[in-house]
């Protein structure tokens, strides 16, 4: 999967954690999108940079995940 850090613009996106997370903080990331990237990030430090990939490896990686 080949990613590459997101820009400084990355805090006007609407991001989106999981559904699954748990309320306590736990090990969790959260997703924007936008046309043709995915922007990931660690959801306890959004300070941090971005990760931003393709929606194609975006996919991939979640259909592995949830094997």
């Amino acid at each position: 999967m080949s990613g590459e850090k997101a820009g400084p613009d990355t805090d006007a996106l609407a991001w989106f954690k999981s559904s699954y997370s748990a309320g306590d903080g736990g090990q969790c990331v959260e997703v924007a999108t936008r046309p043709g990237t995915v922007h990931v990030r660690d959801s306890k430090d959004t300070t941090r940079a971005a990760l931003a990939v393709q929606p194609t490896a975006w996919t991939a990686f979640v259909e592995f995940a949830a094997l």
